[in-house]
């Protein structure tokens, strides 16, 4: 496997996460309460802020992760990722894997 196909790939398995992301949360919001509506919607936050659970509550929408802050008091530096996956994003990122290893391997 080359530079070039490892690059496809990354590139493609991000790309299909956040699809599928968008993808679990228009179907979920169309479909009646229960069971088949919390396997779309329902999502696994995993995040880097200033400490592992801390949620900041604020007027825009829901808890999100508070970011993390070092002040050196010239300069603030701000870091944070937090990735947010449901089953969606999981089974387009599975299918992109199986056409990756059935077209190129």
């Amino acid at each position: 496997m080359n530079r070039r196909e490892i690059t496809f790939l990354l590139v493609a398995m991000v790309l299909a996460a956040v699809f599928g992301g968008v993808v679990g949360d228009v179907i979920g919001s169309f479909l009646p309460e229960g069971t088949i509506k919390t396997l779309f919607v329902k999502h696994l936050q995993i995040g880097i802020g200033s400490e592992p659970y801390v949620a900041v509550q604020d007027s825009a929408g829901p808890l999100r992760h508070a970011p993390l802050t070092i002040n050196l008091f010239s300069i603030t530096l701000t870091f944070g990722l937090l990735i947010k996956i449901n089953f969606v994003s999981v089974l387009f990122v599975l299918l992109v894997f199986v056409y990756f290893r059935w077209w190129f391997l």
